[in-house]
């Protein structure tokens, strides 16, 4: 009998940013994210790859490093897609893909405020804590996005 906790291998977090839309999507490039996610030391851009290919590369300042690889952009809809393409120290499962979604809020309480989602979509082999510790990585995240726009 296995010991695996079965769970749901997709998560959302989402957060109303009290900043308009503009100033929040100006943020969402995988190159920027060390601009508002505290728990980044830099990220840049991964010399040598194909001029078609957009990889960052995300430097934890715990010093895990990894390559995500920009899947889909839209400056229309306001979102992207990642995947990570590689790790240092290895990853426990064979894959995930992020998407970042800015919506603007348009009437209301929050009004002029943007509506962000961010949600993954991982491989079977990811067990309850990779997706836990995702989880609270967004949560964080967010809140650090929130902090940079205020």
């Amino acid at each position: 009998m296995s010991s695996r906790i079965p769970t749901s291998t997709s998560i959302t977090e989402s957060a109303v940013i009290q900043a308009n839309l503009s100033k929040v999507w100006h943020l969402i490039k995988l190159q920027d994210f060390h601009h508002f996610w505290t728990k980044l030391s830099k990220s840049e851009h991964v010399k040598g790859t194909s001029p078609e290919t957009d990889i960052v590369k995300w430097t934890f300042k715990d010093k895990t490093e990894l390559q995500v690889k920009l899947e889909e952009h839209s400056a229309i809809d306001h979102f992207i897609t990642y995947s990570i393409i590689d790790a240092t120290p290895a990853l426990s499962y064979s894959s995930v893909v992020s998407t970042v979604r800015c919506y603007a809020v348009t009437s209301g309480q929050y009004e002029g405020s943007t509506f962000v989602q961010w949600s993954a979509h991982f491989s079977s082999d990811a067990d309850a804590g990779v997706i836990e510790d995702a989880r609270f990585k967004r949560k964080e995240a967010l809140a650090d996005l929130a902090s940079a726009v205020a």
